[in-house]
């Protein structure tokens, strides 16, 4: 909120302020909740934690990527998947999968629109030990293009800007919202991510957004 007045009033305004001012007007944000325990699964191969919670990446595509799966529930207890990559430098969604499906397809199809999308070479691709990353099906196709690093097991803070653009996008979308199918759900999380790549200011990128702070850089 301190971040948007300032660009709309061009005035200097503390932060502090702002929170006096929205705690008056009866203004929160959503609380993030907890994530769920899942039962773990035997990997196939593993990588060692190259990034080693070395979040910060000096220049667009310096080879540090993060990735994840998440679930979201619609209708009557069905459930859809989320699947995305982020570039360490700018937080932008480099591309993402969304499907009914929790599998290794919907992994694939994120990080081949990825290499696609912004070619680079051979990048790091930072993930926890979910089955799609540790399958040899994936090691098979992307062997030969990223190179792998995992997050320790018990460890999610390993993965933390992941960890922390899922907690935003919930709270920010989906918790504010009820679905009934899977089309309502996913037509919010693509406009959410173009909000979040083209609008969403932060702090910690000059007061830009995610490709505002990239374009600037290239």
């Amino acid at each position: 909120m301190t971040l948007h007045l300032r660009r709309q009033t061009k005035l200097r305004i503390n932060h502090k302020r702002m929170k006096r001012l929205m705690k008056m007007a009866g203004d929160q944000s959503v609380i993030r909740r907890k994530r769920k325990k899942y039962a773990r699964s035997t990997p196939q191969h593993i990588a060692e934690n190259l990034l080693n919670r070395e979040f910060h990446a000096a220049a667009p595509n310096e080879k540090k990527w993060v990735t994840d799966v998440t679930e979201f529930k619609y209708g009557s207890g069905k459930k859809a998947y989320l699947s995305a990559i982020l570039d360490l430098h700018d937080n932008t969604v480099v591309s993402y999968a969304f499907g009914h499906s929790n599998n290794n397809a919907l992994v694939i199809r994120t990080v081949k629109s990825a290499l696609q999308t912004v070619r680079v070479n051979k990048p790091m691709l930072h993930s926890d030990r979910g089955f799609q990353y540790t399958s040899s099906r994936f090691k098979r196709l992307f062997g030969h293009e990223v190179v792998q690093s995992m997050s320790r097991v018990g460890r999610c803070i390993d993965n933390g800007p992941m960890e922390a653009f899922w907690g935003t996008l919930k709270c920010e979308k989906y918790y504010l919202n009820t679905y009934s199918t899977f089309e309502e759900l996913e037509k919010d999380i693509k406009d959410y991510i173009y909000f979040y790549n083209n609008e969403r200011l932060q702090a910690k990128l000059d007061g830009l957004s995610p490709m505002e702070f990239r374009t600037k850089a290239a």
